[in-house]
């Protein structure tokens, strides 16, 4: 039993991870119809950047760890503000080009990352809470778990009440259903589309920051690693489906998890069995929706 709870709590946390990362690839492309193959360097760069703040300040407490993931929201919204109005924004409809410009820009990150940082991982330093467990029907669950799974739920909510609810969030709905009417009424839809890539490049940069606290070191690949299955989750759930990214998330940690305990370390292989599976059987994901 105790071994039951700590495979799904710790897939949880995880799949929490999973979903940080996905959320914006999935609020992009689903909003915007961009496949950002670049979202794994707007991780990395504010992952570095939000260990740079925090350890200069006050390394190794929350205060540090709070002024990282503030450091890293920031860093990450920019630097996808700056791709989008410089080089994406004259991309749209253009999906090739779009491709390989953001390949051809995750490349030369990883090269620059190296060679400021170095090839090597950096370790962290986490607050001491972090670093403990808390019991839950016998089974020990790493701390970090809890505040990954929160963060997760917070940027879910978020997004979603921003969409729905804000009048910004109505004008990119809008915007994406018919560009040229809203145009046409005065509304500058390509604001609204550069407020998206900064949504996605935020909930990007608190991802990275939370991976470092999850892995416990950055590195020049580390946003690499995890966009390999950000782009897993995204296709499961269905391309542009925020609710779907993070069923999936969920749906591909707690498998993961279960399969690296009990069929010896083959959690990824089986992701990616499951990957073929869907979409062979269900090309277009959990939710996503079917081709016109």
């Amino acid at each position: 039993m105790d071994t039951l709870v700590l495979l799904l709590i710790t897939g949880l946390g995880l799949g929490a991870l999973y979903f940080l990362v996905a959320s914006g690839l999935s609020l992009i492309y689903g909003l915007m119809g961009v496949l950002n193959f670049a979202h794994g360097a707007f991780l990395t760069i504010a992952a570095f950047l939000g260990w740079e703040a925090g350890r200069r300040i006050s390394d190794g407490t929350w205060t540090g760890l709070a002024i990282s993931a503030v450091v890293g929201i920031l860093v990450g919204a920019t630097v996808a503000v700056l791709t989008e109005v410089l080089i994406i924004r004259r991309l749209y409809e253009r999906h090739i080009e779009q491709a390989l410009v953001t390949v051809g820009i995750s490349l030369a990150a990883v090269a620059l990352f190296e060679g400021i940082w170095g090839t090597d991982p950096i370790y962290t330093d986490r607050p001491a809470w972090l670093t403990q467990t808390t019991e839950i029907l016998g089974a020990r669950i790493p701390n970090d778990r809890f505040l990954l799974i929160a963060c997760a739920a917070l940027v879910l909510g978020g997004i979603v009440v921003f969409l729905r609810k804000t009048r910004y969030g109505l004008i990119i709905r809008a915007g994406v259903e018919n560009r040229n009417m809203v145009t046409a009424l005065g509304i500058d839809v390509r604001r609204s589309f550069t407020l998206v890539f900064a949504i996605g490049g935020a909930a990007a940069g608190l991802g990275g920051v939370l991976a470092s606290v999850y892995y416990g070191y950055v590195s020049a690949h580390l946003g690499s690693v995890l966009l390999i299955f950000a782009f897993i989750v995204t296709v499961i759930g269905g391309l542009g489906s925020l609710t779907g990214a993070a069923i999936a998330s969920v749906l591909v940690a707690v498998l993961q998890q279960f399969a690296n305990f009990y069929l010896g370390g083959t959690g990824d292989l089986v992701v990616v069995v499951l990957l073929a599976a869907v979409l062979l059987i269900r090309p277009r994901g959990l939710l996503g929706k079917a081709a016109a």
